[in-house]
């Protein structure tokens, strides 16, 4: 390419990060999927802050631990760039404006009942989500899928959870497994692609390229994990002890125990909050849920920022602190659910990213990382078109799949997002500000 840049970017200042970190919180829209693609096209393409296949490799490691793997590419690269201390200031930064927001919006919900707004907000979000989940399928696809063996493992990812539904968990082990056999017995099929110098797209040499040395709090040291271990172990448990409400200590040890089941994301742990936070605990109904699912689709962060607004209703519905103080009672809940959902990412990047970093380059790590990234492709597209489904046919059951009448403006509003987002090229959040503009016309015009 005759325009891209020769030489490697300086080195982002802790504000140039801290600024980006806190610019990505507020636009982190569209799920896991939608996050990845927003954070890629910015530090690969743009900033060139880490190349494609380092970017990979971090994206890789995330989706093998329980957790939103989206703001764990947060602290890994955050780690890489400012050490300790720039990792934890990413990830927090990654959540913080999300959790602020569905703050807000679950007081008005619960405090105001029907907000139309916010309706219409919705209206416009949902198709435009629809969109961003498809087009970063296509754009992680087409970095991924280089060959038909790659391609194979995609489809059959798809079918395994969209036909058969199987676990998440065992999609990516059984992918892991056959990179790895791969790797040893057809090598050529699973190399990583992408990156400076590789026969992927070419964005100009990267700050932390594929040739780039380590740094020296890269290294893994044992000595450096059994220290991590031992300061998590101590936040927490200091975490815990200061929770004397009995509905708050219940939340703590709840959202703890759900922050290490969350394999397969959100979706896949929600069934899990659902039992407790509805069946268990009576913190908020079925219906209430539903709602929460709404605005955590909808808002900025991670799926699974829904914790927040379970736990703003719990303390507010149980009056944590008396009938005059219910706002502080649900900001208390939805901090309390939000700290211990996400507390445990930290300890696994920051103690498991040092590893990580160790195999990089190596084939018979790479291979069984390449051959999941592949199938992920697969899952995101049945995430694409769960979403699809949804908000095409808001009304359906799954013993009735296309009932209750088919949402036509809906789905006019995703094909344009894709085809702005595809063939014009137009930025993510532009394109989702258009479609809020549309979905509040719907609301207040057409009803």
């Amino acid at each position: 390419m005759a325009d891209t840049p020769q030489q490697r970017p300086p080195h982002p200042s802790f504000r140039e990060a801290f600024l980006y970190w806190l610019k990505l919180g507020f636009i982190s829209f569209g799920g896991p999927a939608g996050q990845i693609a927003v954070m890629h096209q910015e530090l690969v393409e743009k900033r060139r802050w880490i190349s494609e296949q380092r970017f990979l490799h971090a994206l890789n490691f995330c989706m093998l631990l329980p957790g939103p793997e989206a703001q764990q590419l947060t602290i890994y690269i955050g780690w890489l760039l400012h050490r300790t201390w720039g990792g934890i200031v990413a990830g927090t930064l990654f959540v913080l404006p999300s959790l602020l927001i569905l703050i807000g919006l679950t007081y008005l919900y619960i405090a105001f009942g029907t907000v139309p707004w916010v309706q219409g907000i919705f209206l416009g979000i949902k198709p435009a989500v629809v969109a961003v989940v498809l087009f970063a399928a296509w754009r992680i696809g087409s970095r991924t899928l280089k060959n038909k063996v790659l391609w194979t493992l995609a489809i059959l990812s798809f079918l395994a959870i969209f036909v058969a539904h199987l676990p998440f968990p065992l999609i990516v082990l059984t992918a892991g497994i056959l990179g790895a056999a791969g790797g040893r017995f057809a090598p050529d099929f699973f190399k990583a692609g992408g990156g400076h110098g590789s026969q992927g797209n070419h964005y100009g040499p990267a700050l932390l390229d594929d040739d780039t040395p380590q740094p020296e709090h890269v290294r893994f040291k044992p000595g450096r994990l059994g220290g991590m271990v031992v300061v998590f172990l101590a936040i927490w448990g200091g975490a815990m002890a200061l929770l004397t409400n009995p509905t708050l200590h219940d939340m703590g040890l709840f959202f703890s125990k759900a922050a290490l089941v969350t394999f397969g994301g959100a979706y896949a742990v929600l069934p899990y909050v659902y039992q407790g936070g509805v069946e268990t605990f009576g913190w908020l109904t079925g219906a209430q849920m539903v709602d929460g699912l709404a605005l955590g689709e909808t808002t900025p962060g991670p799926l699974i920022m829904v914790v927040a607004f379970v736990g703003f209703v719990g303390g507010w519905t149980k009056e944590l602190f008396g009938p005059d103080a219910l706002f502080m009672a649900g900001v208390a809940g939805a901090t309390v659910a939000t700290l211990f959902t996400f507390l445990p990412s930290y300890l696994f990047i920051l103690t498991g990213a040092p590893l990580i970093e160790s195999t990089h380059g190596d084939l018979k790590f790479t291979a069984p990382l390449t051959a999941i990234t592949a199938a992920v492709v697969g899952v995101v597209v049945n995430l694409a078109v769960f979403f699809a489904w949804h908000v095409l046919w808001p009304h359906a059951t799954e013993s009735a799949p296309f009932s209750g009448g088919f949402a036509g403006l809906q789905a006019l509003i995703a094909a344009a997002a894709f085809i702005a987002l595809f063939r014009f090229k137009l930025d993510i959040m532009r394109v989702i500000g258009v479609c809020m503009v549309i979905g509040l016309i719907q609301v207040f015009t057409i009803g």
